[in-house]
């Protein structure tokens, strides 16, 4: 049978065996009108007065929202926004791009993320967790760091968070809290977010918000400064939104997280000896930082000793930036590279993606299917897969026909899990 993977902007078809099952989230249409979800959301929110009441027409308003790397469809909930917030002039509007450790977006990206005409007239900034004049001290964390913010965050009189809601391989689930921690906090705040005890606890897992450490984190940063109001949406595999949580954050939040656990959850009897899985297309496989979530996935359900695919496009390549590709070559077997990172003395930030990724290749084979080269694959101490069919059928050799193979059509999209 035929499967098409999300994969880049067009998918990939890949032929299986017919016996393949394929775990999907449940059925998740769209909204009947996208546009009128969200404003209706803005006037009638969940534990907040409506957005425009909350706002004066001289409040200086700062929008968190997420970075490249992310699908939130910030070219419509951004202007939306704008439009219930018309009373605002417009110079007294600052876009705050939540890139937490990673890279700078570039105009044209910009562009792309939000449209022309919200770029062109309303400043537009990167977060550089990394530049001390950018940033705010606003209290000290239990978990034994100082926090520091988004300077323009910090001084805007009304704060406004948006993002959208998925299964996430460590924090539980994505938006909410996460778009200002980590999103716009200094790098020693997320050093300690993502700290290898942190990322290491049983409970910073998919789908896990109670004794989640990272989320406990995230809301005690949140309480210092606090967004005055959240905007977060969840999407289907057309990236198209399916429900808007909107209001009081932790209360809309909880319901969006509720609402994601009920459609994404995908209940298993047994693992599969080899689990092929995606990492949810483009914007989220433009890099093999990003598409270790999509690996973390398969690692739920796959045989110790068994076989992880992943299909990553990776057009961003592996990146450059950041230290994630420069820890990978620290060590040269996964082994070494957990040991590494979890002595107290190393501090590395992107230790944590290669944290991750260690521990899923000390259990199982891990190939890739990507635009990297071969050389590069392998330098991640991964698998190369250019040939997804291909690879199947080698595998054989290994499992024998009885082979078992689960496939994750939408990636990390889906959260499955095993029967207790």
């Amino acid at each position: 049978m035929e499967v098409n993977l999300l994969y880049g902007r067009t998918g990939l078809p890949v032929q299986l065996p017919d016996h393949a099952v394929i775990l999907e989230p449940k059925a998740h249409p769209m909204v009947d009108d996208e546009e009128q979800a969200v404003l209706a959301a803005l006037r009638e929110p969940i534990g907040s007065a409506p957005l425009r009441d909350l706002v004066k027409s001289s409040d200086r308003i700062a929008i968190v929202i997420s970075d490249i790397t992310r699908p939130t469809p910030n070219h419509k909930l951004v202007p939306w926004l704008l439009k219930e917030l018309s009373h605002v002039p417009t110079d007294r509007v600052t876009i705050i791009n939540g890139t937490g450790t990673h890279r700078d977006q570039t105009r044209e990206e910009f562009i792309q993320m939000l449209g022309r005409d919200v770029v062109d007239q309303v400043n537009v900034i990167n977060h550089h967790c990394q530049n001390p004049d950018e940033l705010v001290k606003v209290g000290h964390s239990s978990f034994g760091c100082d926090v520091y913010l988004n300077k323009a965050y910090v001084e805007a009189d009304f704060r406004i968070v948006t993002g959208f809601i998925e299964p996430h391989f460590f924090a539980g689930f994505s938006g909410g809290c996460k778009g200002i921690m980590p999103g716009i906090a200094g790098l020693e705040t997320i050093m300690t977010f993502h700290n290898a005890q942190m990322i290491g606890h049983p409970l910073a897992t998919w789908g896990t918000m109670k004794g989640n450490p990272l989320q406990e984190m995230a809301r005690e940063v949140n309480l210092m400064c606090k967004p005055d109001f959240m905007l977060n949406v969840t999407l289907n595999g057309e990236k198209q939104i399916t429900n808007v949580f909107a209001g009081e954050l932790f209360e809309a939040h909880r319901q969006g997280c509720e609402y994601t656990q009920k459609h994404a959850m995908v209940r298993c009897e047994s693992r599969f000896d080899v689990v092929l899985t995606s990492n949810s297309g483009y914007p989220l496989d433009q890099n093999l930082y990003q598409a270790v979530k999509g690996m973390s996935a398969a690692h739920k359900i796959v045989k110790q000793g068994g076989t992880i695919i992943c299909a990553a496009e990776c057009s961003d390549g592996i990146p450059d930036h950041g230290n994630y590709a420069r820890i990978l070559r620290m060590a040269d077997t996964p082994e070494k590279l957990l040991s590494m990172i979890e002595n107290p003395e190393f501090k590395m930030f992107d230790q944590w993606q290669v944290q991750k990724q260690a521990v899923i290749q000390m259990w199982a084979d891990v190939y890739l299917h990507s635009m990297l080269t071969e050389e590069q694959v392998k330098q991640a101490l991964l698998r190369p897969a250019s040939n997804l069919s291909d690879t199947i059928i080698n595998l054989r050799g290994k499992y024998g026909d009885s082979m078992t193979i689960a496939v994750l059509p939408q990636g990390p999209l889906t959260i499955p899990y095993l029967e207790d």
